[in-house]
């Protein structure tokens, strides 16, 4: 299939061998495609289940024609071959809590200005709910989203933890893995956009983000999610064991 326009040299070698690696061991069953805005920039915005959502969220992306650039950890850009392979495909590092923090939400915002596809993982983490449920969204997609305006969409993924589990080292590849991967549609903040971006609109703004994820992840799995969403924060305040 044809490369996304966008795409450089690196990113169009890396593609190449991730989807054969994707297409060896898992079974795409991908839905919602049509939520995917056709010109402009935009925000994707995924649950996250293990190291290898990365792989099969940009894969989605890509084979319907967008370039993601994903919101990954600073700290990934240090690790050998790994850094040079984000640095060269335009990953966007995130900088928490230090004092580049700002730096992530600039490179963001004007990668959306530019029209390309921002992909991120709410949570900013894997989830810690004990049965994968998507947990409470940090607030920095509710700043990128309300900052430039652009479309959110929600993308829920299954089935990843078939093939790698949750903090797992080795994959299990034999038999092929079924991944669901549905995409629905833009998340509507356009009330919000003229609030003040305060704690309180960013909270709104990110729970309505994750509950269109976990809907979705609702359909998928025909089960319902708990009416809490896990709150790592929480856990950590009362000094409760989040669950591994």
């Amino acid at each position: 299939m044809p490369s996304p326009p966008r795409s450089n040299l690196a990113y169009r070698n890396v593609a190449r061998i991730v989807r054969t690696f994707l297409f060896a061991t898992t079974r795409p069953d991908w839905h919602g495609a049509e939520h995917l805005p056709a010109d402009g920039g935009f925000i994707a915005v995924a649950n996250h289940l293990t190291e290898v959502d990365p792989l099969t969220f940009a894969h989605y992306l890509w084979d319907h024609g967008h370039v993601p650039r994903v919101l990954a950890k600073a700290s990934l850009f240090r690790v050998p071959v790994v850094g040079p392979v984000l640095r060269a495909t335009g990953q966007i590092p995130v900088h928490r809590e230090t004092a580049a923090a700002g730096d992530s939400l600039r490179s963001a915002v004007t990668a959306v200005e530019q029209g390309e596809c921002v992909a991120v993982f709410p949570e900013g983490t894997l989830t810690r709910d004990p049965d994968l449920w998507p947990m409470v969204g940090r607030t920095g997609v509710a700043r990128l989203a309300l900052t430039t305006r652009a479309p959110v969409v929600p993308v829920a993924q299954w089935g990843m933890q078939d093939l790698l589990a949750r903090y797992g080292k080795v994959l299990r590849p034999v038999p092929r893995k079924k991944v669901v991967v549905v995409a629905g549609p833009p998340v509507d903040l356009s009330d919000l956009y003229d609030r003040p971006h305060d704690t309180a609109t960013l909270r709104e703004a990110t729970e309505r983000v994750m509950a269109a994820i976990t809907e979705l992840l609702e359909q998928v799995r025909g089960e319902q999610a708990p009416a809490e969403p896990f709150d790592m924060r929480r856990r950590r305040a009362t000094g409760e064991g989040s669950a591994t």
